[in-house]
């Protein structure tokens, strides 16, 4: 399978065919970024399957190409397991003032973007198969923020889809799901851009609209 692709629903319809499996289930598919949803739509609707998005925004560590973790809509900090504990801890020590301010501006930012949607809620998501998806993991950071949230809700299976994938990342997709699809594991990944031939990505706010619009029609 060619690592290079048209675009992010060219590669979703690939996805999709691996994945008919799940048309008759009572799934949902949820993109993790808007990369990731630009993947997951094609998903969706062969699967005939609700689609949202799980918000996230990095916390950043100045000086540090990994994320220190991440936040999701609700304000829960799930922290990047790259890191061991006793970095964690330095580093909270360290910039813990930075972090906090971090989390709060992310925060307001995604609160303000969803207005009254709120785009994903546990009650979306409890017994069904969960279909997380993304454009590209160059380490699985978003897989820790995406567990966190589905921890304590009682799911029937978790699926990871992503395009493009390390070997780091796709250990870490076989530890977490039940069943992983990737269109190309390679260990010396650029910017998950560079494989997409069209990268015209729409807004946030337009992948909210998008979302917003999808859960409104299965209501």
């Amino acid at each position: 399978m060619s690592m290079y692709f048209k675009d992010r629903a060219a590669a979703g319809s690939e996805l999709a065919k691996q994945l008919m499996q799940f048309r008759y289930e009572n799934s949902i598919v949820i993109g993790l970024s808007d990369g990731g949803v630009a993947v997951a739509e094609p998903i969706a609707t062969a699967l005939h399957c609700l689609m949202t998005l799980l918000l996230l925004e990095d916390i950043k560590i100045p000086g540090e190409p990994e994320p220190f973790g991440s936040v999701n809509q609700y304000g829960k900090f799930s922290q990047n397991s790259f890191y061991s504990a006793g970095e964690i801890e330095g580093m909270y020590s360290e910039f813990h003032g930075v972090f906090e301010q971090q989390q709060r501006e992310n925060l307001s930012h995604m609160n303000a973007l969803l207005g009254d949607g709120g785009i994903l809620s546990p009650l979306m998501v409890k017994d069904r198969v969960v279909i997380l998806v993304t454009d590209g993991l160059l380490n699985g950071a978003s897989l820790d923020a995406a567990m966190e949230f589905l921890k304590p809700i009682r799911t029937r299976k978790i699926i990871i889809v992503a395009v493009l994938a390390t070997r780091i990342a796709t250990d870490k997709m076989h530890l977490l799901a039940d069943e992983i699809y990737t269109l190309a594991i390679n260990d010396d990944m650029l910017e998950i851009d560079h494989y997409f031939e069209d990268n015209t990505m729409p807004t946030r706010e337009q992948t909210i609209a998008k979302i917003n619009q999808a859960v409104l029609n299965w209501k």
